[in-house]
């Protein structure tokens, strides 16, 4: 096999592999009410479906990112494609609750796919086609996160729920047995890993997105509420000792200080806050019944459909952001985005009677998105040696899911804050939450300027526009 076309068949499997998790990230998430139906589970315990896999990604991303490092970054991949697919089958014929919240535990661990592709990009493309090839993985991601929101209604409609864990089955079944015969051997590291410290990490980040994800039913001032936020605390402050203690850390905290990683991971957070309040609640905007005065009615395939457009362009700002990054420098870049971003949810406080009008911001919206993650995603990338570029990529990529956590339960208090008499949500709560996540995005454009000002604070890897 050709160089040229082994390069090729490595990246048509990275993205696969990244399309597949990403689908299943999103597609649940609209159709919630169809699984509680189907499993005979209440609204409270079906939530569970998300949280399950929420808490377990966040748990199992940062320490599959640094085996990789250590092990092999294809080996690691392919054994983690196999459990997602043989998780995805087993939830799509759970006869239980329980059994489809074990299995989602199980497809958390696919939380993994996105740093371990970005580190084989980094092992297997040369410096000048890095960036490029970065840039696009981090658009599919988000990409996948959209397309699984506008096919959700469809293939339920269609097929019912279980489609919405064959179809990424069948696509990561396959792409582990093509990644496994064509993808190179990625280079091991060297040493070994000090295990130590990673149960006190998972248990601090395990509590803090519990208490987050929980808290609107729970009460912020419960005890319990308050309790896993304490126990995050003492965890993490237990962990950070450990880690600087140990002799082959899982998470180099010296590596977490760089400048670049820290400015790419505190926006990484303001961005996916954003983001997932975005997708958790403008389909649930888009499906409130017209009777409420402001809701559009829409069914959950035609509130996908309006979704569409973003999905596209957060691809095509992926693709773009390269070359914008290679002009202008990751600081003009993702402070612009960030602006952009704010603007449009701005423009949903205003303008949000008309379907087209939702349309069309969102459009903005989603380009803005997608040139955000590719740009901080190659920043976090080139600004560590390669050895340790899983485990980084996994932390940027685990510190935005934690975002998300946050926007999705700030999103859920705000807007269920004022509840009409008939339990649906009054107008102004969507209002002020878009404020809120539109302050938020203009935070991010000000923590921006701590990031690179150009090129040449950057190795040559961010410099080309070229995937293959």
């Amino acid at each position: 096999m050709s160089d040229r076309l082994r390069r090729l068949t490595t990246y048509a499997v990275l993205m696969a592999a990244v399309t597949a998790f990403a689908l299943l990230q999103a597609m649940v998430i609209p159709v919630l009410p169809a699984i509680q139906h189907a499993l005979g589970a209440d609204a409270r315990s079906v939530s569970w479906v998300v949280s399950a896999y929420l808490l377990s990604a966040a748990v199992a991303t940062p320490l599959i990112g640094r085996v990789g490092d250590v092990y092999g970054k294809k080996q690691v991949l392919v054994a983690v494609l196999a459990v997602l697919s043989i998780a995805s089958l087993v939830a799509a014929y759970a006869p239980s609750l329980e059994v489809m919240i074990a299995a989602r535990v199980l497809q958390g661990v696919g939380g993994g796919v996105m740093p371990l592709s970005l580190g084989i990009v980094r092992d297997e493309f040369s410096a000048e086609r890095t960036s490029a090839a970065v840039g696009t993985l981090a658009a599919l991601g988000g990409i996948g996160a959209s397309v699984g929101l506008v096919l959700a209604g469809p293939l339920v409609e269609l097929l019912g729920y279980r489609a919405l864990f064959l179809a990424p089955m069948t696509l990561t079944a396959i792409t582990a047995v093509v990644a496994a015969v064509a993808v190179p051997r990625s280079p091991s590291g060297s040493g070994s890993l000090s295990w130590l410290p990673a149960p006190f990490l998972s248990i601090g980040v395990a509590a803090f997105l519990l208490a987050t994800t929980q808290g609107t039913a729970w009460g912020w001032l419960a005890p319990r509420t308050l309790g896993l936020y304490a126990t995050s605390v003492v965890f993490g402050a237990l962990w950070i000792r450990l880690e600087r203690r140990a002799e082959h850390p899982v998470i180099d905290l010296d590596m977490l200080r760089l400048p670049d990683v820290r400015s790419a991971n505190v926006v990484s957070f303001l961005l996916g806050l954003a983001m997932f309040g975005v997708y958790s609640y403008v389909p649930q905007l888009l499906q409130t019944p017209r009777g409420t005065g402001y809701g559009l009615g829409a069914t959950v395939s035609e509130s996908g459909l309006v979704l569409a457009p973003m999905a596209v362009c957060v691809f095509l700002g992926g693709i773009v952001a390269a070359r914008l990054t290679r002009r202008f420098g990751p600081r003009r870049v993702v402070t612009g985005a960030s602006l952009v971003m704010s603007l449009a949810l701005l423009t949903l406080v205003a303008a949000r009677s008309q379907t087209w009008e939702i349309a069309l911001t969102l459009t903005a919206y989603g380009f803005a998105l997608g040139i955000n993650l590719a740009a901080l995603s190659t920043v976090v990338v080139v600004a560590v040696d390669a050895g340790r570029t899983a485990v980084a990529s996994a932390v940027n990529f685990n510190v935005r899911n934690i975002g998300g956590a946050v926007g999705a339960a700030l999103m859920a208090t705000v807007v269920t804050a004022g509840l009409r008499a008939d339990g649906v949500p009054r107008e102004s709560g969507y209002t002020v939450g878009f404020v809120v996540l539109a302050v938020t995005m203009l935070c991010a454009s000000v923590l921006a300027m701590t990031l690179p000002r150009d090129r040449a604070h950057l190795p040559s890897a961010q410099v080309t526009s070229t995937a293959t």
